[in-house]
């Protein structure tokens, strides 16, 4: 076998060292950001394999994506690679995706040591269990169905659905509305809570109706009242023609009786505590020999009793020839509503990965639902919990599995079958998990099947980067790492390589505010005379401008484009800058905060920086929908999004820039104590204030002093 390169222990600081020669069997290595977490947890496996003599084979690395599983290759195969080639070949800007693919299969062919250990995502490692030993629990010929038709396949997309999440569930929808009474009731519901948004409209301006009518009944026809609609609902399931507040003149004055039912040549009119007095209607009524008939808004309170009422007035009236069923079509009935349909489907697919993600069963989510004391909530479940039992069943008569499906059904396969979990257990004998933080309940006990009491559980992971909990991921499990791994051990890497001493400082100070976390101080090994440059613009204008000219200065100082990055909370946040660097033929990197979770740049500007919707914080609290699975907590939604800040501002390795607007500061900014900014509302060529550190111990010095008071250094004053 070959053998790896030196593990090179040398080139760890003391606590890295201590955690890749721990022999502790359950050990958290607890970093910090730039701290070097996926070097220390890569060396962990050359120094076994090396020093050890563990064999390859029975070591396994987890982490959450592909990209970062192939960078965990590339790291180890550029390591043992002594010509230099392989990384060559990465750096190469120009060659395809599908030609490093290629390389780097050749290269692990080449490194047998590299070959025979197992990285992967968990996805792609529960993929492979269950395409070798799961045909006792699932169909081991089993097809991965996703949003986008790309499953994560193993052979080139030969076990790929051929169709997608929302396909089925649309489609089992229209399905479900063969009958006709769930597709009055789903186009009631989809009228009422995305078309006329009837939960909203009393506290929101904007839902206010001009002319009053609030309510749109089945057939389009916009009406004033719940009672009214509901009249008119009734007359279009029976297919019952009618006309809405018709224009009526007998002999004094036009009016608007509320219905008019020509088959049966009749008016109706609702009467409610809100109507008008109709005396004077009746009277031209009577003139005229017009039949009147009468609905009250207490028979609306029982629709046995309204459904009778309208049986006897109107359906006695027509003519005996009148045929008053009618042949519901899903395409007509929702003509004009697929984008209200869309939506309802994707709340579907949420609901149905939420429950996957906390184990749930769907029984009990209905009960749940049953019990809320809102209409909308009972309304939806009982629209969505046939979709979801259905889209469970087509799944398993296709050979389905979704992502989650591959833990679920892994994690069913290892307690079910001893002999299958008895194979891995012996088999992997050191368990390594990066991005630890961002672990789900799922995948916490897919992990606990996997280990034994001589198994080596070594995770890696930062508390304060836990950012994925709208995924479902849980902070909880690194925070308390003891509890749910007895007899464990912390180590925490507190050395930041990548960032300033202000940078490192700053956001210490914001996540401090954090009370749900592990405590670690933070260290920067890397000193700059730069401080942070917090620019308050009269408004979102004078924030453009301002990057503008300042990414020109640092483009003229030799900065490439490349070294300098834009993030954001959301992504209409870089719509107003991408345009003005567009326009000005600048080429910038610009991503969401969460996108650009293990990435770093030279230069970091975070824009968006005010309070208020829109801003940042941004704690939103989900429909009440999805609080029926998971209930959301206000004062942890903003712990996770002071984390997001955190992440943002460690992304920066020299220069940072916060942007916000006078008079909109977001709260964030407050927290970050003065002596590691310069904040201004100039131009920028007056916020170039520098610090002056000591020459021999680095400190950070103030103006005037004339010797460093913590090694008595001479200052020299520039």
């Amino acid at each position: 076998m070959d053998i790896p390169p030196s593990s090179s222990l040398g080139s760890l600081n003391d606590l890295q060292h201590e955690a890749v020669i721990s022999q502790d069997l359950r050990l958290l290595i607890l970093a910090g950001a730039g701290s070097g977490t996926t070097k220390t947890l890569l060396q962990k496996i050359a120094y076994l394999v090396e020093e050890k003599g563990v064999s390859p084979s029975s070591i396994v690395a987890i982490t959450f994506t592909k990209n970062a599983a192939n960078e965990m290759i590339d790291r180890l195969l550029i390591g043992a690679d002594k010509s230099g080639a392989y990384a060559k070949l990465l750096a190469n800007k120009k060659l395809p995706h599908s030609e490093k693919e290629r390389a780097r299969f050749y290269y692990q062919k080449k490194f047998a040591w590299i070959d025979g250990l197992t990285i992967k995502t968990f996805h792609s490692f529960c993929y492979s269990i269950l395409k070798h030993y799961g045909v006792n629990e699932f169909d081991n010929k089993f097809k991965i169905i996703s949003d986008d038709k790309k499953g994560e396949d193993e052979d080139g997309g030969k076990f790929v659905a051929p169709e997608t999440v929302f396909e089925v569930m649309h489609k089992l929808l229209i399905e479900q509305c063969h009958d006709p009474h769930y597709l009055l009731q789903l186009k009631r519901y989809l009228l009422d809570y995305f078309v006329d948004k009837i939960h909203v409209k009393k506290i929101d301006p904007k839902f206010i109706p001009h002319d009053g009518k609030y309510y749109t009944s089945l057939d389009g026809t916009r009406v004033r009242s719940k009672s009214e609609q509901y009249i008119a609902d009734w007359l279009y399931r029976h297919h019952i023609k009618y006309e809405y507040e018709p224009s009526l003149k007998v002999k004094d004055f036009v009016f608007h009786p509320d219905f008019y039912i020509p088959d049966a040549n009749l008016y109706l009119e609702h009467i409610s505590d809100k109507s008008f007095n109709t005396k004077d209607k009746e009277e031209q009524f009577e003139k005229g020999n017009l039949l009147l008939v009468k609905t009250f808004e207490a028979m609306s309170q029982d629709t046995h009793v309204f459904n009778s009422a309208l049986d006897r007035i109107i359906k006695n009236r027509l003519p005996y020839t009148y045929l008053t069923t009618k042949n519901l079509d899903f395409k007509e009935e929702f003509f004009g509503y697929q984008e209200e349909v869309k939506e309802f489907i994707q709340q579907i697919m949420r609901i149905t990965d939420m429950m996957k993600v906390d184990n749930m069963e769907v029984e009990t989510v209905q009960v749940n639902a049953s019990k809320d004391q809102h209409e909308r909530i009972r309304g939806f479940y009982e629209l969505a919990i046939p979709i979801v039992k259905n889209y469970h069943h087509y799944c398993t008569d296709k050979s389905y599995l979704d992502f989650n499906d591959l833990i679920l059904k892994s994690i069913a396969l290892l307690k079910n079958h001893s002999d299958i979990a008895h194979k891995y257990q012996n088999k992997y004998k050191y368990l390594l998990v990066d991005e630890f933080q961002d672990v789900n309940s799922l995948q916490i006990e897919l992990l606990k099947l996997l280990l034994t009491d001589k198994t080596q559980l070594f995770c890696v992971g930062d508390d304060w980067q836990s950012i994925y909990g709208f995924r479902g991921s849980n902070v909880s499990y690194i925070i308390e790492f003891e509890k749910h791994f007895t007899n464990s051990k912390t180590i925490k890497l507190n050395l930041n390589y990548r960032s300033t001493q202000n940078i490192v400082g700053a956001s210490n100070e914001v996540i401090k505010n954090n009370k749900f976390k592990i405590d670690k101080e933070v260290h920067a090994s890397k000193r700059s005379e730069h401080k942070i440059v917090v620019y308050s613009g009269n408004n979102e204008g004078d924030n453009v401008q301002f990057c503008f000219e300042k990414v020109n200065q640092l483009l003229d100082e030799g900065i490439r484009p490349d070294e300098i990055l834009f993030l954001y909370r959301r992504s209409k946040m870089f719509v107003p800058y991408f345009s003005k660097f567009k326009n000005e033929r600048i080429k910038i990197q610009g991503k969401t905060i969460h996108a650009s979770k293990g990435l770093e740049s030279k230069v970091v500007f975070i824009v968006g920086l005010t309070e208020g919707s829109g801003g940042f914080p941004d704690v939103w609290l989900e429909d009440r929908i999805f609080q029926i699975i998971k209930r959301a907590n206000h004062d942890l939604l903003l712990e996770e999004e002071r984390r997001l800040f955190y992440v943002a501002i460690t992304r920066a390795k020299e220069k940072l820039f916060l942007i916000t607007e006078k008079g909109k500061e977001s709260s964030f900014l407050k927290e970050i104590p003065a002596a590691f900014t310069v904040r201004t509302a100039q131009a920028f060529d007056a916020v170039e204030e520098k610090i002056i550190t000591c020459i021999r111990c680095y400190s950070q010095l103030e103006k005037m002093w004339v010797v460093c008071p913590y090694c008595g250094e001479q200052v020299k004053q520039v």
